[in-house]
């Protein structure tokens, strides 16, 4: 039995449409045994993986609980020992293990990660990109390849008649909407008279609107015409004839289209001409288009034949129609290029007309194509060592998009697939972002995808990569300011602890206050930042790049050791002639200060924090604006006060607590602008070569 897979074979899917003719078929097999059984056991055995995120962020959580549950058991034993050991040291150094496990644990977490795909998702909704899996939309910002179909992806999926060729003149109608040369004329009169009348193919509909564009008020266009007969395609002959009654006695016009070679074959052309006709066939065709050749006769209704075969045709020239370019297409392609991403064209069609729109895509290496019965002879080692460097796949079944995936999975990508057929899913579902077609796919196709394009537009893709890039940069922004700003409140809460006469400066409802600080800068201001200036000019990240760099932890605990030593000083300043209560509303006061401050100069690692100012960011305003009311209520309020163990702080000391928080990450900022200095060098540097 024949796989179904379309070029006249004679097997199909169950569920197959006839969309012209008849068809009979018998059932070959059924449930799990049949085509689509298959691809269903299929999807069944391939699973999909883990993101990226989703490992990193486990990995993070779990280190975290384990070291805030340990400093949790460390801090109660400790301070009950230090204090004598009696009921009210346990009792108070369980309010400070409290305290210090809330200080460690990461529940921001799961709330930055929650919120930050959610309106990831959200966004990129309004690319035209539906997220049916949250984690893909990061995932898709570190994606190296992405593969994706030529029709109705990089193409409009819409013919359109581009050329015309008659008696060795060409005429190019992209752009034309004026008259059409007269020697042309008779060639779109007769391409249209061998189409229905109301089609239903896309190239038919084509010369169809071409006519009712071109040549609409010439004597050209027929509406009263009556077809006689026709003479259909057929597998042994790919072209059709229309016999036309023209109300002129019994005269009978008969317009035929097809395969340049079957047409050529029903003129009887001679070997020079055709030779000579399939040089401008394939002139043609390495443009990227679909040719048609098209004849006429004209006779009486009595000398019709009843075979196409012996009808006396002559030739009247060469059509060609293209499925045309999206207009945004080579930009994205070019944007892709810069951003380190490779594209990869995976088609049906034939290697010239896939050579064709990958260079009108841009793509850069078109001269290399592997097609699909070429795959099928390639070893796994052969095709690995070759799909690094191809770019286009000609010919392919969809069936060998899933080997395509797996190769470029195991030469370590990160693999995005567009599809939309049945037969797609599997590869769908392996890709690390599979990416559904939502105007032409399958329900199958798009309940295995992560994304759905719902415009089918390759830019669309673009834009989420893009907006799966930011998210993960601000992601990582948010996490960084998680881990600094929890250093200063770990310390706070455990150093006390080992020193018997120190009071106890952060307490569970002080931490509860930060919480109030903390999620709503994650989830608010760091997800509502916009994307550095250079995100697609970098390669994607590496796929073994950890959420917290090397790079990332230094810098976070710098900034969180940095804050815990202005709240240090300001404790030890105050305590000398203040009271606990009062030094600890002081050393709280510049804790959520120097928090603020980190948020203003964490939004970005390239610009300044006064030059970030003027960037909008709309959540920045309230979370500043409402955290210093709720900081001068808990400083100033009495009811508050008492609710915080606080005691009023004197102005003078309140001068320098704030202080103190403003500049004690200042630091940073001058190591922003010293990387931007030293990049600017290097771009303006000659070689070594040069200086010499």
């Amino acid at each position: 039995m024949d796989r179904p897979g379309g070029d006249d074979l004679p097997s199909v899917f169950s569920g197959t449409l006839v969309t012209a003719g008849q068809g009979i078929a018998e059932i070959a097999a059924t449930g799990t045994l049949s085509e689509l059984g298959k691809i269903g056991r299929a999807l069944q055995k391939v699973e999909p993986e883990a993101t990226l995120l989703q490992k990193e962020t486990g990995r993070l959580v779990r280190v975290f609980a384990v070291v805030g549950l340990i400093a949790c058991a460390a801090v109660v034993v400790a301070f009950a020992l230090t204090r004598g050991g009696g009921v009210d040291a346990w009792k108070q150094g369980l309010l400070a293990g409290i305290a210090m496990a809330m200080a460690t644990l990461p529940e921001e977490f799961p709330v930055v990660l929650t919120v930050f795909l959610a309106l990831g998702a959200w966004r990129i909704s309004r690319s035209r990109v539906l997220t049916r899996r949250m984690p893909a939309v990061e995932t898709l910002g570190a994606a190296t390849v992405l593969c994706v179909d030529k029709t109705g992806t990089l193409t409009q999926n819409r013919m359109t008649l581009r050329k015309l060729v008659t008696g060795g003149n060409a005429a190019d109608l992209s752009g034309v909407c004026g008259a059409l040369p007269e020697e042309h004329h008779a060639l779109l009169e007769n391409a249209i008279l061998a189409s229905k009348r109301d089609p239903f193919d896309p190239m038919e509909r084509a010369l169809h609107e071409a006519g009712d564009r071109l040549v609409e008020d010439t004597e050209h266009l027929h509406p009263d015409w009556s077809m006689v007969r026709e003479y259909p395609l057929t597998p042994e002959l790919l072209a059709v004839s229309h016999a036309w009654a023209t109300g002129n006695g019994d005269e009978v016009v008969v317009a035929a289209k097809g395969a340049p070679e079957a047409i050529a074959d029903l003129c009887h052309l001679g070997r020079e001409k055709q030779e000579a006709l399939a040089r401008e066939v394939a002139a043609l065709a390495s443009e990227g288009l679909r040719v048609l050749g098209v004849a006429r006769a004209v006779g009486t209704r009595g000398t019709l034949p009843d075979a196409q075969h012996e009808l006396a045709l002559s030739l009247v020239g060469l059509i060609g129609l293209e499925d045309p370019l999206r207009p945004t297409v080579p930009a994205a392609v070019a944007e892709c290029e810069t951003a380190g991403v490779r594209v990869v064209m995976i088609t049906g069609d034939y290697p010239a007309t896939a050579q064709s729109i990958a260079r009108q895509a841009g793509l850069k290496n078109c001269d290399d194509v592997i097609s699909g019965p070429e795959l099928d002879r390639m070893s796994d080692q052969d095709l690995a060592r070759r799909i690094k460097d191809v770019q286009v796949f000609a010919r392919v079944v969809p069936e060998q998009k899933l080997r395509l995936v797996n190769a470029l999975k195991a030469s370590g990508e990160i693999v995005a697939m567009t599809g939309d057929g049945v037969n797609d899913a599997p590869a769908l579902k392996s890709a690390h972002i599979g990416i559904a077609m939502g105007g032409r796919g399958t329900d199958v196709a798009r309940e295995s995808a992560a994304l759905v394009l719902l415009d089918d537009d390759f830019s669309s893709i673009v834009a989420a990569i893009r907006l799966g890039r930011r998210i993960f940069d601000n992601i990582k922004k948010a996490i960084a300011f998680i881990l600094a700003v929890h250093v200063p409140i770990a310390g706070l809460s455990m150093l006390p602890v080992f020193f018997a006469d120190w009071p106890l400066l952060l307490l569970p409802v002080h931490i509860v206050f930060l919480e109030l600080i903390i999620d709503p800068s994650c989830s608010l201001i760091f997800e509502a930042e916009e994307a550095e200036a250079d995100i697609m000019r970098r390669p994607p990240r590496r796929p073994d790049e950890k959420l917290f760099s090397l790079r990332t932890i230094w810098l976070a605990l710098a900034q969180g050791l940095s804050i815990l030593a202005a709240c240090l000083v300001v404790f030890l300043v105050a305590r000398d002639g203040h009271s606990a209560e009062a030094a600890r509303a002081l050393t709280f006061g510049t804790l959520v200060v120097a928090f603020l401050v980190v948020i203003l100069v964490n939004r970005s690692w390239t610009r300044s924090a006064l030059a970030m100012l003027r960037v909008p960011n709309a959540a920045m305003r309230w979370v500043l604006l409402g955290t210093c009311g709720l900081l001068a209520t808990v400083l100033f309020v009495p009811a508050a006060q008492g609710l915080l163990h606080f005691a009023p702080p004197h102005p003078k000391d309140l001068v320098l607590s704030l202080g103190a928080g403003l500049v004690c990450v200042a630091w940073f900022e001058l190591l922003k602008r010293y990387r931007n200095v030293r990049a600017v060098s290097a771009r303006t540097e000659p070689p070594a070569s040069a200086r010499g």
